[in-house]
């Protein structure tokens, strides 16, 4: 897949993100540089690398890891499967589904209920993703030869270990859920939406040039 075959808006969302790139904490970056690794060397074998992120709930940045992920992956044109889970189920959350629709990703609601199904696309002709909220180690996520990408401090402590990960990596983020209902609320999670983007972005492009 090329770049001209994303959602002309989140095309947009996406040219924009490398001028923040020199702005990400090196600290970050050199466990950015990591995942880029595993991509890399996941590339060279012949395999699509396989990406779970993880946060407690999978409500909110577990979930818009996983949908960044897989756009950045056709935006670099690299070959990558993302998931997402949590250490608990609860729902993905209205604000991220909203946050991740205003950057430019179609999402629709496939079967309601406490735990609603959603069906998330970045391309006319691409992959439906299908998100909803699930345990890490749900039958519908990979048991072996993955990344396991925390995303939040709650979740990196509470699983010091994820069981068939190749590689696992802190990465948290700010959990947007402390703005909700808030007047800085939508402010909040288009952050957590777009500092999750670079980061992501900034690995795929990373691999594409090593």
């Amino acid at each position: 897949m090329s770049k001209a075959n994303l959602f002309e808006a989140l095309g947009q969302y996406l040219s924009a993100l490398p001028a923040g790139f020199a702005d990400i904490p090196e600290a970050r970056k050199a466990i950015l540089r990591r995942l880029s690794g595993y991509l890399r060397e996941e590339a060279q074998a012949g395999r699509k690398a396989q990406l779970t992120v993880i946060c407690t709930h999978n409500s909110r940045r577990s979930h818009m890891g996983q949908l960044w992920a897989a756009a950045a992956a056709a935006w670099y044109g690299m070959e990558v499967e993302s998931y997402s889970g949590g250490t608990e189920a609860t729902a993905f959350h209205p604000n991220a589904v909203a946050a991740l629709q205003r950057a430019g990703f179609e999402i629709s609601r496939k079967a309601d209920g406490k735990n609603p199904v959603y069906e998330a696309r970045y391309s006319e002709n691409g992959p439906a993703l299908e998100a909803f909220s699930k345990r890490f180690d749900d039958d519908v996520n990979p048991g072996r030869h993955f990344a396991a990408i925390m995303v939040c401090s709650e979740a990196d402590e509470a699983c010091p270990f994820v069981p068939g990960a190749a590689l696992r990596l802190s990465l948290p983020f700010e959990d947007p859920k402390r703005a909700d209902g808030a007047p800085e609320e939508q402010q909040a999670y288009d952050e957590a939406c777009r500092l999750i983007a670079r980061e992501f972005c900034y690995a795929m492009e990373l691999a594409t040039k090593q």
